[in-house]
């Protein structure tokens, strides 16, 4: 291996290690060879870092070179270790620790899972459960079935007395060898259930490789974007606990296709359910199942190949960036981007026995360039996108953090960005599951790429603010010149978002050939190393506010952006009122919002709208339980964890209630107002015509009969 593949992927060449689990003074290796898992034991002492050498029992001391973490403590022993890490703690003394001793094991051994396989090696188990109660401790709770398949094609359903059940799955779990257990909100719902049944029956869940039960560990975060979501983690030996439906969230980061995390609207939005899909509200399973339990069953066999496919959408990026990492599978889909860079260059430095630095403290940061140049419904369009523009600065102008010694940082973007290329080409020239895999390859690659400005400006050991500063500034002013070029060429710009820019073109731009031309003439007057690309085209373009806008391709259909657009935590009403609008819009049907906007007025008024439209979901936090504005929906809360949804809505009496109470007796002043606040967002397309066309409506004159005009001020 070379030294840059030592950077990128671990200087241990071991292969197909599917996981690794760490004892007293030795971490085994759990291998995959074709149907079977070998293991093998390796010597581990555990370790952490800090700034000057302490008296602490047991700890055998490394003299790192450099400044900042530069002694280095290895302890034999378990209980030493921790004592140590109390001692430090408590005497306030400056020290790095890992939280998991398999990541302390992966980053000094240069060891990675999986390398030399592809995601499709790995054995996958789906599982799913039916239950009588959503909590396993209610007097009426109970198991009705459990699903579980595999990727090799494996499907089964048991049913039958509970104790049997829970059995039968422990024993098929065993069979099938999992290195990989997926489920939709596996950490929050399936696992804890079945625990919580087994415990009731004094049956023991020991489904880990080495005959041990399912752990839970303490509350984490998972980095979703700029946000966490808490949840609590599983553990089972020897295998990977990966929940779709976190990762479903991960992904749509930056895309924002998903309305609901959902399972079933997961699968229709990405096009994997089944055209004969069953769809069966939670509090009538039990019910159904008594009656017609063929159809229960088919309705979680179906859970379980949805599942299946979701992952197989969702996981391939984080399974290739788990080769590159020194961290578990299951921990990896769950930690940021910036971690893991932080990871791979601490490995690299600890194998060259060098120091780690400290973090610079937080500076405030210039942003990058954005502006909304006009509003409205504007076409033709086209948008052109600088590639990797902060990652090309990096490059192009060799900006690092200052701490980087070893000349470790730009080395490694610099060959990522190279195999992204290639991982790239040969995806397109491949077919089937090698296609599949170099897609999965260069989609892991772009995830580390986009992050290393952000890393530059985080909370890790080689951050460097000076840094990510010169590289916003340096982006500001090529983004600007790209402005500057569309409109001396006679574009008109509508938008400008970081990296990139949607312009209407020039009249004698026309065709898709012209504008790539185009493009490429705008890009030319750029800086060496920075490539301008033509990153689509629309028939038009609803522009409002930044980051808020509404595009229509040429085949006719629609993409949103923006949380004023599409936000889950709207009414299912006003998404479609929005939505119908803005296609009025694009389509240059502009009379049409208005009649559509009295007949949701009327169907408001007429209590025509279902439960299903006018809820809205209610992400719980601990501001649920503390803020006066919340304090209605805290008193139908009572029973959620923090980070649970809820579906309420607003009775007329002022109250709020989850949907599931709903008794046709919803608080219809509210819904006029909302109705007005979803047709505010489409404001800068009307202009001054908006207030004659939408009036505000009056609670005070509401009346029944739909369609009066005595509704309005």
């Amino acid at each position: 291996m070379s030294d840059v593949e030592h950077i990128l992927f671990g200087s241990d060449p071991t292969e197909r290690v599917v996981a690794i689990e760490t004892g007293q003074d030795y971490a085994r290796l759990y291998r995959r060879e074709g149907n079977t898992v070998v293991t093998e034991d390796r010597p581990f002492r555990r370790w952490l870092l800090t700034t000057e050498k302490h008296e602490l029992p047991g700890a055998h001391w490394i003299d790192l070179v450099g400044d900042g973490f530069k002694w280095l403590a290895e302890f034999e022993d378990r209980d030493a270790f921790e004592s140590a890490r109390y001692w430090l703690r408590d005497a306030h003394a400056e020290h790095l620790v890992l939280q998991t001793s398999a990541k302390q094991f992966l980053v000094r051994s240069g060891i990675t899972l999986f390398k030399g396989m592809s995601f499709d090696e790995v054995v996958r188990v789906q599982l799913d459960i039916e239950t009588a109660t959503l909590s396993p401790e209610d007097a009426e709770g109970r198991l009705l079935l459990v699903a579980i398949s595999d990727n090799r094609g494996f499907e089964a359903i048991i049913e039958g007395d509970e104790r049997h059940i829970l059995r039968e799955a422990v024993a098929l779990i065993h069979e099938l060898d999992p290195d990989v257990i997926e489920g939709h909100n596996i950490h929050e719902f399936d696992l804890p259930y079945l625990v919580a049944r087994a415990r009731i029956h004094g049956i023991s869940l020991s489904i880990g490789r080495d005959g041990s039960e399912v752990t839970f560990g303490a509350k984490q975060q998972c980095a979703i974007g700029y946000y966490t979501r808490p949840y609590v983690p599983a553990h089972i030996h020897g295998r990977h606990v990966i929940d779709t439906m976190l990762l479903a969230q991960r992904f749509d980061v930056g895309k924002g296709i998903f309305v609901s995390h959902s399972l079933k609207a997961l699968a229709q939005t990405l096009g994997i359910s089944e055209p004969d899909r069953e769809i069966i509200p939670h509090d009538k399973i039990a019910a159904e199942y008594l009656s017609n339990p063929e159809r229960v069953k088919k309705y979680a066999l179906q859970d379980v190949r949805e599942t299946k496919s979701l992952a197989e959408i969702v996981s391939p990026p984080e399974f290739y960036l788990t080769q590159m990492v020194p961290d578990t599978y299951q921990h990896a889909c769950a930690s940021g981007t910036g971690e893991k860079i932080n990871l791979i260059l601490m490995r690299e430095y600890l194998r060259n026995s060098r120091a780690i630095p400290k973090q610079q403290p937080p500076k405030p940061l210039p942003g990058g360039y954005t502006e909304v140049r006009a509003t409205g419904v504007i076409e033709p369009i086209v948008k052109c996108d600088v590639e990797s523009l902060y990652p090309s600065i990096m490059l192009t102008n060799r900006i690092k953090p200052a701490s980087d010694s070893l000349d470790v940082f730009l080395p490694a973007l610099e060959e990522l960005t190279k195999r992204r290329i290639e991982a790239k080409r040969k995806a397109r020239e491949a077919e089937g599951r090698e296609r599949s895999y170099w897609d999965g390859l260069q989609g892991a690659f772009k995830i580390l790429i986009n992050s290393f400005y952000g890393y530059l400006a985080g909370p890790f050991n080689f951050n460097d603010y000076d840094a990510a500063a010169r590289v916003t500034t340096t982006g500001r002013s090529i983004v600007k010149r790209i402005v500057e070029e569309l409109e001396r060429t006679g574009s008109q710009v509508v938008e400008v978002d970081t990296d990139g820019v949607y312009f209407k073109p020039p009249k004698d731009v026309q065709g898709e050939d012209a504008e790539l031309e185009y493009v490429e003439r705008i890009g030319a007057v750029l800086p060496p190393g920075i490539r301008l690309t033509h990153d689509g085209r629309y028939r038009a373009m609803l522009s409002l506010k930044m980051k808020n806008y509404v595009l229509l391709d040429y085949n006719g259909n629609t993409t949103f952006k923006g949380s004023s657009l599409r936000s889950r935590a709207d009414e299912r009403f006003g998404q479609m009122f929005i939505s119908k609008a803005a296609e009025y819009l694009l389509r240059g049907e502009k009379g049409k919002v208005k009649d559509l906007y009295e007949a949701f007025v009327r169907k408001i008024n007429a209590g025509e709208m279902t439960i299903d439209v006018i809820c809205r979901r209610e992400r719980i936090t601990e501001k649920t339980f503390s803020a006066p504005s919340k304090k209605r929906v805290a008193q139908v809360a009572s029973v959620s964890r923090i980070g649970d949804y809820v579906s309420v809505y607003n009775r007329c009496d002022g109250t709020v209630a989850l949907a599931s109470e709903y008794d046709h007796d919803e608080d219809r002043d509210y819904l006029l107002e909302k109705l007005y606040k979803f047709a505010c967002r489409l404001r800068e397309a009307f202009g001054e015509e908006f207030d004659e066309l939408f009036p505000k409506p009056s609670p005070k004159l509401r009346v029944e009969a739909a369609g009066q005009q005595k509704l309005f001020d």
